[in-house]
């Protein structure tokens, strides 16, 4: 019979990353039916008791407490699961200390250690982020929020206040940045460049960042602001106060704006902005247009690599070899896309061939899924449908297994599109996981194209995860872009 059992630490924080990848360890031992270790806010709590796995114990777990649940087969299973979820909970701690050093609980004791530091990197479960990114500002910190599910009234109230002190705050919900070379979150390691980068997009962002660094260039900051700043709610105060940062800034001689569509009268004050600088700005808003004249100094970019290629000055490589035959399948396109704005811009590009697309986080024009069956889709893995209590598939891309194999098995299916993304704080080997899906995969299955997202530079090195997707079969376009443009010739 099933045994749940939960223990909880009083008082214990360790980021949700890391949470997240030792939930999964643990889920993964022989006999472990679910298991879930997650700071006990009452939204976490309703996550565990939705999985079956909290038990009368963890419903005593407070919002400053961690709530480690599972269920096992049998007691004897569930106690060797749950010494080894505290093992794994030890480890990071004695790693990161080196079983000796003193490190701060608080943002106060933070800057008693670190007092000349000018940035706070906030990764606290939403119910708790806001008090923290005041604290930070109150102490003359720029703020970078990592945390989601932050009301957007706070939102509102931290950027005003960080305005007023002249500090910048990214995000909420802000997954990227890359300030004076230091990737922050999910980034890339990117060399420096004149290039600046203002991203209401992480993966907007990276892969940005990484073409114009695999081209040759570089970039001089990355400051992202947060998927809702430019929502008239915000309207634009992290955007502009990051143009007036780049504007002074001598490193920066381009700037590339990147955002999904923004409110109107928000998008009208950002390019009143652009255009009061003397330098050339290139604005690439996934999914929209601008309503009104275009200052001289301000072009548009539809794609993310037409707005690399604006700030190089040149095309970037096309892909050149031939498109692959289908095998007598049909000619759909399935994508499966762990980068929210990477699957914005495939619809796009769809879109712009004419093609009909349905999407569960569908840009202007394409149709939500469910809602036009058939057809080709792209799928957010990111969405929040996915990730509910679990880990984001840049973090873990076994996530995009189910999905995947589904898509292998559909007769209608002619190609499935991909991307593969790179970095700080991703998992060590996406590539790999991805060959581990699909080798062995009958000669008449979907044609596999993917783009890399990121550089030699990263931890995963790029040119590895190259090789190991082409070894496996999978073509390899040299941006998202150009995979999304590639399926369409495959079907056509």
């Amino acid at each position: 019979m099933a045994v749940v059992l939960n223990e909880i630490r009083r008082g214990f924080y360790l980021d949700s990353v890391a949470l997240m990848r030792i939930s999964r360890a643990v889920a993964a031992l022989p006999g472990v039916e679910e298991a879930g270790l997650m700071i006990a806010t009452p939204a976490n709590k309703e996550i565990l008791r939705e999985a079956g796995i909290l038990g009368a114990n963890g419903e005593h777990a407070g919002p400053g407490d961690l709530a480690i649940a599972l269920r096992a087969k049998d007691a004897a299973t569930a106690t060797a699961a749950m010494a080894e979820a505290q093992r794994l909970l030890d480890q990071p701690r004695r790693a990161a200390t080196g079983g000796s050093a003193w490190q701060p609980h608080t943002l106060r004791g933070a800057v008693q250690q670190m007092p000349d530091a000018n940035l706070a990197l906030i990764s606290v479960p939403g119910d708790f982020a806001a008090a923290e990114a005041r604290k930070a500002l109150r102490r003359g910190l720029n703020a970078m929020i990592f945390s989601d599910n932050v009301a957007v009234r706070d939102e509102v109230d931290l950027k005003r206040e960080g305005r007023e002190l002249g500090l910048l705050v990214m995000g909420p919900d802000c997954g990227t940045a890359i300030i004076c070379g230091v990737p922050l979150g999910f980034a890339n390691s990117v060399p420096r460049g004149d290039v600046g980068i203002i991203g209401a997009s992480g993966t907007g962002i990276q892969e940005v960042s990484c073409l114009l660094a695999n081209a040759g260039s570089g970039i001089s900051h990355a400051i992202g602001t947060g998927g809702r700043d430019l929502s008239a709610e915000v309207g634009a105060i992290t955007t502009l106060m990051a143009i007036d940062l780049l504007d002074r800034d001598p490193a920066t001689a381009h700037v590339v704006l990147i955002s999904k569509p923004p409110a109107p009268e928000v998008a009208d004050a950002v390019l009143a902005r652009a255009g009061r600088s003397r330098k050339p700005f290139t604005v690439c808003l996934i999914g929209g247009e601008p309503t009104r004249a275009l200052p001289a100094n301000v072009r548009v970019a539809s794609t993310l690599s037409e707005a690399a290629e604006a700030a190089l000055g040149r095309v970037l490589p096309r892909y050149e070899g031939p498109a692959p035959k289908l095998s007598g399948r049909g000619k759909l396109i399935r994508g499966l896309f762990c980068g929210g704005t990477l699957c914005s811009e495939a619809q796009l590009v769809l879109r712009g061939a004419g093609l009909a697309v349905a999407s569960n986080a569908p840009i202007p024009g394409a149709a939500r899924l469910g809602k036009s069956p058939g057809g080709h889709t792209l799928i957010d893995l990111g969405d929040d449908a996915f990730t509910h209590g679990r880990p984001h598939p840049m973090i873990e891309p076994a996530l995009r297994d189910g999905p995947l194999r589904e898509g292998l098995a559909d007769q209608g299916v002619g190609v499935i599109l991909l991307d593969v993304i790179l970095g700080w704080g991703i998992h060590a080997d996406p590539a790999g996981e991805l060959v581990r899906v699909v080798g062995g995969r009958p000669s008449n299955a979907p044609a596999l194209i993917a783009s890399v997202t990121g550089t030699d530079a990263d931890p995963q090195v790029r040119s590895a995860q190259l090789r190991k997707l082409a070894d496996a079969g999978i073509i390899v376009a040299p941006s998202n872009a150009a995979a999304a443009a590639l399926a369409i010739q495959c079907v056509r």
